[in-house]
């Protein structure tokens, strides 16, 4: 099976090959490497007095538009591969939203689920120590991924200025409000996702009130997205996330579902108001819009052909293989690319960051209007550029929506 890595240098290629540039070769070779690539070993106090050995990583792909950005992950899949394809991606998804960023991602070997609270945040605290040189406030600007959140900022933010006899507090963001987070960042990525599904849906003719919504992954980009849709007046028939699937043909309340969720564990388990279902069958229900937002690879060759649907709206990183996406293509799928489609966290992450080197902090309506503005302009050629998407993959590299991507390219050409 194809790495993820291997995914995105595949993209990249394609995507070159269709554009006109000077020195196409030496853009490939800069821009299918990673600028800088960290590798740590640590130790961790055990709640039974031993200590373990953890390793973390961080990619920094490039920094061309500006300082590198992206989340930090714990999870077993962790590896070298991963963290250095999504933070190519991540440059190509700041370029596309028109944000000074290049590229970063992260992570940790580990399975959170199996710590303690005091092991999580010795866990955390270890990793600063030991990678807080790559980071800084207008160089590397992690921010929460998968099975992070605003308690594990708080306690790398505390951590890197103890280190560093700083108060730097811009060099992580996703953080607590009372440490400096933005109002309105929980939801940003979601309803992102939300938004570009609309203009998709505006695209091919589909009224979104009554929309039957297929939902994969539950976390914090998957609920958001569900909860701003099901506003919108669409149905969300299906959930199924990495244990669980529920089931209802007229669809699910989500705030109700939201609160359960968040009451019981982060679990869908029992919940009394959907029938449960086999998880690994979500791809199989038809509905008019698909929403993968667990984690990457999730749609392959082996289960694309089941997918009946409309239209997809990436949540997640890299859901969709590359022979998948030839198979979805050909059957006439509305793809919206996650480089676009999940871009809403990133806008409000730069949000906070922009807020934190101001000192000035902004309501919760000023930043959706602001995350929501990004679009407004350019909503005609998002609609084109998601059409080109179901024609040929790689459009999200090579469309011309957006000076921000020109600039991109441009600066990565003379650096080539």
């Amino acid at each position: 099976m194809m790495s993820e890595f291997e995914m995105y240098r595949q993209q990249l290629r394609n995507a070159i090959d269709e554009m006109e540039l000077d020195n196409k070769e030496a853009v490939y070779d800069l821009l299918s490497e990673v600028n800088r690539f960290y590798e740590v070993s640590f130790p961790v106090q055990m709640d039974d007095g031993t200590k373990k050995v953890f390793k973390g990583y961080r990619s920094q792909h490039n920094s061309a538009l500006g300082p590198t950005k992206g989340g930090l992950r714990f999870h077993p899949g962790v590896d070298e591969g991963e963290v250095k394809a999504l933070s190519a991606w991540m440059s190509m998804k700041c370029a596309v939203a028109g944000i000074p960023y290049g590229g970063g991602k992260g992570g940790i070997t580990v399975d959170p689920k199996k710590l303690s609270e005091r092991e999580l945040e010795n866990l955390t605290r270890g990793f600063v120590k030991a990678m807080h040189p790559a980071f800084g406030e207008k160089f590397d600007i992690p921010a929460p991924d998968v099975n992070t959140n605003g308690q594990i900022m708080s306690w790398m933010i505390d951590e890197y200025n103890a280190i560093t006899r700083s108060q730097n507090i811009g060099v992580f963001t996703g953080k607590p409000l009372e440490l400096g987070g933005s109002l309105g960042r929980t939801e940003a990525t979601g309803y992102g996702v939300g938004f570009t599904v609309r203009e998709a849906a505006a695209k091919i003719g589909l009224d979104l009130k009554g929309a039957r919504v297929v939902l994969q992954g539950f976390g914090n980009v998957g609920s958001f997205a569900a909860e701003w849709l099901y506003k919108q007046g669409c149905k969300i028939i299906a959930i199924a996330n990495s244990r669980n699937g529920l089931y209802d043909a007229e669809g699910m309340n989500i705030p109700a579902l939201m609160k359960y969720y968040e009451e019981n564990g982060n679990d869908l388990a029992g919940y009394p108001d959907a029938k449960p279902f086999d998880k690994d069958e979500i791809f199989s229900i038809e509905c008019d819009i698909l929403l993968p937002c667990g984690l990457g690879g999730a749609i392959t060759k082996d289960n694309a052909d089941k997918i009946n649907t409309k239209i997809i709206s990436e949540g997640a990183n890299g859901p969709l293989t590359p022979e998948a996406d030839e198979i979805l293509i050909k059957k006439g799928v509305f793809i919206v690319p996650d480089i676009l489609a999940n871009s809403g966290g990133v806008t409000v992450s730069y949000f906070e960051w922009v807020q934190n080197l101001q000192g000035y902090y902004w309501s919760k309506e000023e930043v959706f209007e602001k995350e929501e503005y990004r679009n407004d302009p350019e909503r005609d050629a998002l609609r084109a550029l998601c059409r080109q998407a179901c024609q040929r993959r790689h459009c999200g590299f090579t469309g011309d929506h957006h000076a921000g991507q020109r600039a991109h390219l441009k600066n990565l050409q003379r650096r080539a």
